[in-house]
């Protein structure tokens, strides 16, 4: 019963980092300008995301521009944009796979050990999904780290981290927990004994004795 609760708490971690990295993939603050220097303007913010770039101006109107060509897009971020959906992708595979390996589920209710190693295989693929997610969102803060202290960069084209790239790192967190949780379902090994040989029954006596 332990067990299952475990497995199921994984399973539930997993699920939530897979839905906090399509948020994450879909929201355009994954790089916020940076209000430093002398010349500061507070009356917009602009952020820039994986799809698109955005201005906020200070009545609430929002202004955004999606990125036209692909090709002209720097190899960072046509690097994290595929890892990034590629780690939703297997996690989208890892949600079916779990799901079957479930002990609340009935698929595979007579094979207990299929069974397990579905929820294992599931876990496995949870884990390959937070690492691409960890990989994409460590890649593209660092590329903004980089830009922030090259003293090549003017000081009103610097950018920080954005609320999207928080919300990613905590996305891969919890799908790595949660795959190394349902991976904890692996079958123990039981040990075989060689099966007993039978001992030979005594033969009963005749009744007939012998002089």
């Amino acid at each position: 019963m332990a067990n299952a609760g475990l497995q199921l708490l994984g399973f539930i971690l997993a699920s939530l980092g897979w839905i906090g990295s399509i948020v994450s993939t879909a929201l355009p603050q994954w790089k916020i300008y940076s209000y430093a220097g002398d010349n500061i303007v507070t009356a917009q913010a602009i952020y820039e995301g994986l799809w698109m770039s955005c201005v906020s101006q200070s009545t609430g109107q929002i202004q955004c521009k999606v990125f036209d060509s692909l090709l002209n897009l720097n190899s960072t971020l046509q690097a994290t944009r595929a890892l990034m959906v590629i780690g939703i992708l297997l996690g989208l595979i890892a949600i079916f796979v779990s799901t079957i390996g479930m002990k609340c589920m009935k698929c595979l209710e007579d094979d207990e050990v299929q069974k397990m190693w579905m929820a294992v295989i599931g876990g496995g693929i949870f884990i390959t999904s937070g690492l691409a997610i960890l990989v994409a969102t460590a890649w593209y803060g660092n590329r903004i780290v980089q830009e922030f202290y090259d003293p090549m960069t003017p000081v009103n084209a610097r950018y920080e981290f954005g609320q999207a790239l928080f919300t990613g790192w905590a996305a891969a967190s919890l799908c790595l927990l949660g795959g190394a949780l349902l991976s904890c379902s692996c079958p123990r090994k039981t040990t075989s004994y060689p099966t007993p040989r039978p001992y030979p029954k005594p033969t009963p006596s005749s009744g007939k004795d012998y002089v």
